[in-house]
């Protein structure tokens, strides 16, 4: 049996796409966030990652203290949250597929191996359009150039 995919989150850039006031409190945006992943751990990510996988939601500054529920770990970046994706996915023995906006991060990612998808895949405004692979933020159905 193959190790489950690594869905690696960047908290603070996925949950700055959603103006919901994530700014009064960062620590509970990110544990609603954490909460809305959980699902994606058995039945998976579409487009095209089926479960189950293996999610670490990466956290940093006021958002850390979140913690891991049975499906989605929580990993509190020591520094910068998006030199600790980098790792993560440079240490990944598999798929590795991260869910961020950010396009130098997106760069960093795809040079490291892994593959990216935009935060509407996993929190697409009250989960009508989670996970359907549009985003408005890559304009490519969700998925990272040179994936």
């Amino acid at each position: 049996m193959h190790p489950a995919p690594l869905l690696v989150v960047d908290g603070a850039n996925v949950v700055g796409s959603v103006p919901d006031g994530w700014w009064r409190d960062r620590r509970a945006a990110a544990v609603r966030l954490r909460d809305k992943l959980v699902p994606y751990a058995t039945r998976g990510l579409p487009p095209g990652l089926p479960g189950p996988l293996d999610i670490v939601l990466v956290v940093e500054g006021r958002a850390r203290g979140v913690e891991p529920v049975p499906g989605v770990r929580v990993d509190e970046a020591p520094g910068s949250g998006d030199d600790r994706i980098v790792e993560l996915v440079a240490q990944c023995g598999t798929e590795c597929v991260v869910v961020t906006a950010d396009r130098e991060l997106r760069r960093r990612v795809t040079a490291a191996g892994g593959r990216c998808l935009g935060p509407r895949s996993v929190y697409g405004g009250g989960g009508n359009n989670a996970g359907d692979g549009k985003d408005a933020a890559d304009g490519n159905n969700g998925w990272a150039a040179g994936s």
